[in-house]
């Protein structure tokens, strides 16, 4: 049992940190008319930060429901099938069947980098253990901040839900501010939200499709007009 102690203790400071904005996220599904009990499952069942607030996005909008949303959590999460092939490479051999299906589940971008950080390979129990309380942090996040949004009165709930922004903000301020690449593409993203939001014909898109649309060309042109060298690839897989 010693791997699953390990994999919970790992996992403590990443559970703290879903709790705050996962707290966000329950106040946010609130505000948007959405049950308590709602805003609880869909952490529950997702555990995705960022394809759960634009699924929020989606639902608010409406138009397109089905299509905007399968085709939003594709492009937005398809970064975990990427680390779940590299993270395949780093599990040993109890990691296997089921297990297999229960560990993608619980990859986060911050579930990875702890278990790739591992000197040696790791186990479905260190697996289990790391992913957790990060599990219960984000979904008890989420349910307090959704029992709290149903309490508070709404000039409160408007105030607490600025927090989303600073979130995002600090989520891309300290890569920006390392890589003048990374800047560009997070410049070009606010620019493609701004056209769909303002500019005639574009702001008739919906969106979740101007969210698709925004991320897939930033990320395009990123690569094609800001390419990172192998050089910085290779330091930064380091």
């Amino acid at each position: 049992m010693s791997d699953l102690r390990k994999g919970l203790h790992d996992g403590i400071p990443i559970a703290l940190g879903y709790l705050s904005v996962s707290f966000t996220f329950g106040l946010q599904c609130v505000a948007d008319g959405l049950y308590w009990w709602q805003a609880f499952l869909i952490s529950l069942t997702n555990l995705t930060s960022a394809g759960q607030f634009a699924g929020l996005s989606i639902m608010r909008s409406g138009a397109g429901f089905y299509i905007e949303m399968a085709c939003s959590q594709f492009v937005i999460n398809m970064r975990y099938a990427l680390m779940g092939l590299s993270l395949s490479q780093k599990t040993d051999d109890s990691v296997k069947g089921i297990h297999r299906w229960g560990v993608g589940f619980g990859i986060t971008d911050e579930i990875f980098v702890m278990a790739m950080g591992s000197p040696n390979k790791v186990s479905n129990r260190y697996m289990y253990g790391l992913i957790l309380l990060p599990v219960l942090g984000w979904s008890g996040g989420t349910f307090l901040g959704a029992v709290a949004g149903s309490i508070l009165p709404a000039a409160v709930r408007s105030a607490l839900c600025i927090a989303i922004y600073g979130m995002f903000l600090a989520i891309i301020i300290p890569p920006a501010k390392k890589s003048s690449a990374v800047l560009r593409v997070i410049l070009i993203a606010a620019v493609l939200s701004c056209c769909f939001r303002y500019v005639p014909l574009m702001n008739k898109v919906s969106g979740g499709f101007a969210i698709i649309i925004s991320t897939i060309a930033a990320a395009a042109l990123g690569a094609l007009l800001f390419p990172v060298p192998e050089k910085e690839e290779t330091e930064a897989a380091q």
